[in-house]
């Protein structure tokens, strides 16, 4: 596995740096400062021929001038909270609302709008990204050192670690937000992709898009993926001012313990992932906001449904709801978020496409 750096333009007359990651098996990917990001991965198919398999633009101007938080590392807490605000130690906490009346993925000017320093960890073949987002910052308690860690093995394993420490009693839920299309980024619609969610149980959300507290089975709707079925096979049925799917699902094991949350297949391509984490959730999205006006590499422009995105993580609005898992952080703790990104291509395909429970 090499790793070559590279300039990926400037912000505020400061070079922004990218690092190229590349396997023995043909699989190169590309990693940026800003936002922490991940920008290309071309894989190839099970004849060999190469795609970038994830949305995103050509230029670091693009990515400012963006919402969509296309592979960015976000936080102080990725996700939303519910009007932008939650108790901690007997006080009630104001965040920035960035999303008319609520807080997501850490406010407007969150951890996916920041340069993080850049440095590359030869003797681990990966690169580290790490931020120091200070007390008050969008308005969260506590001086937080974050880090954002990449790998690509040899053997098709994305290794992606998150972690945080604080000198304050705070919350964290850093999420990394990757918008999948397994045919290509430029394929235009996912629906056909075929997807397993090992998990029992998920969130649901109201008309804001805001988990309500609740935690429902899947059994008999919608949400139901523990057999492998095509991501738009129950699209229609969900309704939500997203266009469909946006819902957090919570991953069947043990938290803290990295195992299987998601896998992900294109027939077309032969093209597959599976996906570990550590985290209690996953948050499935489908892009129903993305529209023509979304111009991405190349000038390809993204309407909905173009990509979607698995997003680990702790449940959405979990400060505000006890019962779900904690976010809190104090200081002498570390919180560390491990995912594995398996890619699969050709004969491998089977396995991940075809699970069940």
């Amino acid at each position: 596995m090499t790793i070559e750096s590279f300039t990926f333009g400037t912000q505020g007359g400061v070079p922004v740096p990218g690092f190229k990651l590349h396997n023995r098996l043909g699989v190169t990917m590309k990693v940026v400062a800003y936002g922490a990001r991940l920008t290309e991965l071309q894989m190839p198919d099970a004849h060999g021929r190469l795609a970038d398999v994830v949305l995103g633009f050509d230029t670091l101007e693009q990515y400012q001038a963006s919402d969509a938080y296309m592979g960015a590392t976000c936080g102080r807490y990725g996700s939303r909270i519910r009007r932008g605000a939650f108790p901690l130690q007997g006080e009630t906490v104001h965040v920035s609302c960035n999303e008319g009346v609520h807080h997501a993925h850490g406010g407007g000017e969150g951890f996916d709008r920041k340069v993080w320093k850049a440095q590359i960890d030869a003797p681990a073949n990966r690169v580290v990204f790490t931020l120091i987002s200070p007390d008050g910052d969008e308005g969260y308690p506590g001086a937080v050192v974050a880090s954002a860690s990449y790998r690509l093995s040899d053997d098709n394993v994305i290794e992606i670690v998150m972690r945080g420490q604080t000198d304050r009693t705070t919350v964290i839920n850093l999420v990394h937000h990757t918008y999948w299309n397994l045919a290509g980024h430029d394929a235009g619609d996912i629906r056909a992709h075929r997807l397993h969610l090992p998990a029992d149980f998920y969130t649901p959300i109201d008309d804001d898009l805001v988990t309500t507290g609740e935690v429902r089975s899947v059994a008999g709707t919608p949400f139901d993926f523990r057999e492998t079925k095509s991501v738009g096979r129950d699209l229609p049925a969900v309704p939500t001012a997203s266009g469909g799917y946006d819902h957090n699902w919570c991953v069947n094991g043990p938290a803290g313990e990295l195992r299987l949350c998601a896998a992900l297949a294109d027939s077309g391509s032969g093209r597959a992932l599976e996906l570990f984490t550590t985290e209690p959730g996953v948050q499935f999205y489908t892009g129903g906001h993305f529209r023509e006006s979304v111009i991405g590499k190349g000038g390809r422009r993204y309407g909905q449904y173009a990509g979607l995105a698995l997003e680990t993580q702790r449940f959405p609005d979990s400060p505000n709801h006890g019962h779900f898992p904690s976010a809190r952080l104090a200081p002498g703790e570390v919180y560390e978020h491990r995912m594995e990104v398996r890619l699969h291509a050709g004969a491998g395909v089977t396995s991940p496409s075809d699970r069940t429970e």
